[in-house]
């Protein structure tokens, strides 16, 4: 039974807000309206409890409210605020500094409030490094939805905004020959996920993205690896570039970098790509970009994301999927998994959003891809512990039974 607190906050949100999504949700039997939220916890307004295995597409690596966080913004707020993007800081200073130690190289790092405008931050460095305008993207891309950061990724949104222009193309992931046809004319920069997210998580063939280090070095043209969702430790490495070998010449980072609890994004640039800063200071500005608050709490994030790494739960969720798949193998098709980036794909073409509301019934919050809807994201959190683990494989047990009986 829905409380008349919650209708209220429904019917708001769909008249104000985001109108279809909400129409599109609670069609499929999915009112969620977060209250209170605590670790990898979430509870409804109305009080229901569910483990949180979506984390907002990373942004709660380190759980909702992690204390530590918490602790630092605290006590940031007793000397620092946004700060004024016009002059050095010392605070702005020291995280890149620490950013650029941990991102092979990288030589300058720009902050942005978000993974859409620290990715037009990558597009237009590449642009103004190489003279050239054409950027090179891969089919059901994401991006975010910034004005260049649309036009590279997916094809039909970014139609829908008139974004679209001859300097984007799209080619399809993992197809090397596909991706050299496509440098045979000038281009600026190739931009890529790592692992691609709203695609489900295909995982790179080993040597696709050492293809792409090479076809850029030939060509002139700089690679973009967009690592706003799989970055920050989530593949067992701190940036899933790191399984493959190449180091890119511009690296964007975002959504956990937050922790959740201040909005910032970093765009990580190469000497080459990032030689503007040396020659025009003022050419990009952003009021908020590097807010100091915000930089006081990634600080905080990259201490607790390298002192988690050691003991990521990774084989424990590969462990847990390798029996769920002998236990339903006509129903679980494959699981693709880099470290706790994990995309599980089901055998109906929206057996992913099937199985989004099966475990929204059985206590777990998990979303699927919205390019591939076969596909369900599975983002596990840093910290997670084993009994949480369980209890999101026994719902994963209960839901695909469920799924097999319909």
């Amino acid at each position: 039974m829905t409380s008349p607190g919650k209708q209220h906050t429904l019917e708001l949100a769909e008249r104000y807000v985001c109108g279809d999504r909400v129409r599109f949700l609670t069609g499929a039997g999915i009112d969620l309206v977060i209250g209170r939220r605590q670790g990898y916890h979430i509870w409804d307004v109305d009080g229901r409890e569910l483990i949180d295995i979506h984390l907002n597409g990373g942004v709660y690596n380190l759980g909702h409210r992690n204390p530590d966080v918490i602790a630092s913004l605290s006590t940031a707020l007793e000397t620092l605020d946004i700060g004024n993007h016009h002059f050095p800081s010392t605070e702005r200073a020291a995280l890149a500094e620490r950013l650029i130690g941990v991102t092979p190289g990288a030589h300058y790092a720009v902050f942005a409030s978000g993974g859409g405008e620290a990715i037009d931050v990558a597009i237009k460095s590449a642009r103004r490094a190489t003279g050239r305008r054409r950027v090179v993207s891969v089919v059901d891309a994401y991006h975010g939805h910034t004005g260049l950061a649309l036009a590279a990724g997916d094809e039909q949104a970014a139609n829908a905004f008139l974004a679209t222009e001859p300097d984007f193309v799209r080619v399809a992931f993992n197809d090397i020959d596909a991706l050299d046809a496509a440098l045979a004319e000038p281009t600026a920069a190739v931009i890529l996920e790592t692992v691609p997210a709203t695609a489900g998580f295909p995982r790179p063939d080993p040597e696709y993205l050492p293809a792409v280090r090479q076809f850029c070095d030939q060509t002139g043209a700089l690679y973009i690896a967009d690592e706003v969702q799989t970055g920050l430790g989530r593949s067992g490495q701190m940036w899933a570039v790191d399984h493959f070998g190449v180091v890119p010449d511009i690296l964007v980072t975002g959504k956990g970098l937050s922790g959740g609890i201040y909005p910032i994004a970093a765009t990580l640039l190469s000497e080459r790509a990032g030689a503007w800063i040396e020659s025009d200071g003022w050419s990009h500005v952003s009021t908020f970009g590097g807010a100091e608050l915000g930089c006081r709490v990634a600080a905080t994030v990259l201490d607790l994301t390298e002192q988690a790494m050691p003991g990521l739960p990774i084989q424990q969720w590969t462990e847990a999927f390798a029996r769920l798949q002998q236990k339903h193998p006509d129903w679980v098709v494959e699981v693709r998994q880099t470290g706790l980036i994990i995309g599980v794909k089901f055998a109906h073409e929206v057996g992913g959003m099937l199985m989004t509301k099966l475990l929204f019934d059985n206590g777990v919050w998990a979303m699927f891809a919205g390019f591939d809807r076969s596909v369900l994201q599975v983002k596990p959190g840093l910290l997670m512990g084993q009994a949480d683990i369980d209890a999101v494989m026994a719902a994963f047990d209960r839901a695909c039974a469920a799924a097999v009986a319909l």
